[in-house]
């Protein structure tokens, strides 16, 4: 019987057998994909010293993150939001002597003190690879092929990646298209919701016509190219067509470079995956800054309930399951759980192999369907 006391907070749930093990299956394969590329994982703690989790990059909201005191050195810990900003601490201090660049990749789950509009749930899975010591566009194309060898390996067909310039503003604003720096968040706020009325009511009229060099890359790219007459983005530009290059026909490429939700630290990339099927965005990437070492980084992050999304379902498939009677050969169950058989033994003369979920039970030495 359910109470009151047993309802869980919003934002939060249970995932049940079959989801759980869609995730675990998933993360596997990610995971595997990542450690093929030469990514080492690395397991930060769940907690850290509130500071220490926003002191890594620019950008980090502490006032989302789970926060409470610690009884033992009373200063203020938190339940981490974004596992980025703990591979960054790990890189800069205790590896940081070890060669660059470094590949170091994490799955794990954060949590969130309250929810956004556009996903409510608070705690999340998070999945994701660094690649610290560079941010080049060799970096950035290595660490999109990985997300999306990573997400191949995971099921998600169809994959797109929407490339951005998160810096786009500050860089057109220094020279080519001179702006106020008190003007900029407002420019960087109407153009990410793409308001060319607001735009204009910003003081960013000149940066107009950025909002029309969105969609396919191939045409995109070309209209980007012909609004930075005077080569402030040059270097971006070839840096992009290079990325592109890179993916070749493994992915569809889009560009936005105006877009800014999700990109609170990256730099001078920043790339979007999406998948077919799935609610929203897959995963997120692109390059920053790790503060404190001031080292450059390129990675990416993924998120699971999106994923099962695009992988059309919300249950895994399992193992055929083997019911075990009173008194069964031993080794022949563990031979069969050897070759990939799940097993489920009696405990008592009432056990029933079909109501407990079993497909066969085992006769002798072989199985036996129900």
């Amino acid at each position: 019987m359910t109470t009151p006391d047993d309802l869980l907070p919003v934002g939060l749930e249970d995932a049940l057998p079959q989801r759980a093990l869609a995730i675990t299956q998933a993360m596997r394969a990610v995971l595997d994909a990542m450690d093929g590329h030469g990514y080492d994982r690395v397991r930060p703690p769940l907690v850290e010293f509130e500071r220490s989790l926003a002191g890594r990059m620019d950008g980090v909201a502490t006032r989302r993150m789970v926060r409470f005191t610690d009884p033992q050195s009373l200063r203020t810990l938190a339940l981490r939001s974004d596992m980025t900003v703990q591979v960054g601490r790990i890189a800069a201090t205790v590896m940081s002597e070890a060669p660059r660049p470094l590949r170091l990749c994490y799955a794990g789950d954060v949590a969130l003190l309250s929810a956004d509009q556009l996903d409510p749930a608070r705690q999340r899975l998070q999945l994701g690879a660094e690649l610290v010591g560079a941010d080049s566009v060799a970096a950035a194309s290595e660490v999109v092929s990985v997300a999306i060898d990573a997400l191949k390996a995971a099921g998600a067909a169809n994959i797109s990646v929407d490339f951005t310039l998160p810096d786009l503003v500050d860089t057109l604003a220094e020279e080519a298209m001179p702006l106020d720096a008190e003007k900029r968040e407002a420019v960087r706020r109407e153009l990410d919701t793409k308001d060319a009325g607001g735009l204009r009511d910003a003081g960013g009229e000149a940066y107009l016509p950025l909002l029309y060099a969105t969609g396919d890359f191939a045409k995109a790219i070309d209209t980007l190219a012909a609004i930075d007459a005077g080569g402030a983005l040059a270097s971006r530009i070839e840096g992009l067509r290079a990325i592109a290059a890179a993916i070749g026909d493994r992915a569809r490429v889009t560009l936005d470079p105006t877009e800014r939700h999700g990109f609170e630290y990256q730099s001078w990339f920043g790339f979007t995956l999406y998948g077919e099927g799935a609610r929203g965005a897959l995963g997120r990437g692109g390059t920053y800054t790790i503060r404190g070492s001031e080292e450059a980084a390129t990675g990416f992050s993924l998120y699971m309930d999106p994923l099962l999304d695009a992988l059309g379902c919300a249950t895994g498939d399992a193992a055929q399951k083997l019911f075990l009677p009173l008194g069964h050969d031993r080794d022949a169950a563990a031979r069969l759980r050897a070759i990939g058989w799940r097993t489920v033994a009696a405990i008592g003369e009432g056990d029933d192999g079909a109501a407990l979920g079993c497909s066969h039970v085992l006769e002798g030495k072989e199985p036996k369907a129900l």
